[in-house]
């Protein structure tokens, strides 16, 4: 894997050394993510709408129903700006300036293509389905002809690409330390709780493995 070139739309210019343009860094952390907020300039306005993803390969695949305002717009070819987010941590410094987080965030620029080929289609709604629970799709009834009609789905290709990290304890100023104030990290972390069966399950029917495995990981 390759770095994504360094230009005027991707390069981090606050706290520069947070930046990195390493795919395995981006891509990580894009993987880590369920939902991506994408950004673009519709009828003259700003939007930014969140929506699930999945990526394969160099590219991601975001669908919806074939009316949604965001699919509808996002296939005239505009330029978009996608963005994902993880908090790690609350950075609780000696003084209010210095308080921050930790934190990994990518930023995307790019555009969004519809994907006609009925293979193509399928293949990125199951990368959907395995992007929230590895192992779903095989569990459950597969899409119909009148669903997969009624889904479009768009393969956003990546142009420029940035991550930017912060990690560690507080920055505080030098004469700050000598303060008789607490600081340091509270960590932060997503937690998945024990499944909920649906009131209206038939009985007999067991927790399939995807779910188990998924809220134990």
């Amino acid at each position: 894997m390759c770095d994504f070139p360094k230009n005027e739309d991707n390069t981090v210019k606050r706290n520069p050394d947070r930046g990195h343009y390493d795919k395995p860094t981006i891509y990580n952390i894009l993987d880590e993510a369920m939902i991506c907020h994408i950004g673009l300039i519709h009828r003259e306005k700003p939007v930014v709408i969140p929506t699930i993803f999945a990526r394969k390969n160099d590219h991601l695949y975001i669908h919806g129903a074939t009316t949604s305002r965001l699919l509808l717009e996002l296939q005239k070819g505009l330029p978009i700006s996608l963005c994902v987010t993880h908090l790690d941590g609350l950075v609780l410094a000696r003084s209010a300036f210095d308080h921050s987080m930790n934190y990994r965030s990518v930023v995307i620029n790019g555009k969004a293509f519809l994907v006609e080929d009925e293979n193509e289609k399928k293949d990125a709604l199951h990368c959907i389905s395995e992007r929230l629970i590895k192992g779903r799709w095989d569990e459950v009834r597969p899409p119909s002809e009148k669903e997969m009609k009624a889904t479009t789905v768009l393969r956003i290709e990546i142009e420029t690409a940035s991550a930017k990290i912060r990690s560690g304890p507080p920055s505080d100023n030098p004469e700050d330390y000598q303060l008789d104030i607490w600081a340091g990290v509270l960590p932060s972390s997503l937690h998945w709780g024990t499944p909920e069966a649906d009131p209206k399950l038939k009985k007999g029917i067991n927790q399939p493995g995807s779910v188990t495995a998924f809220y134990k990981k």
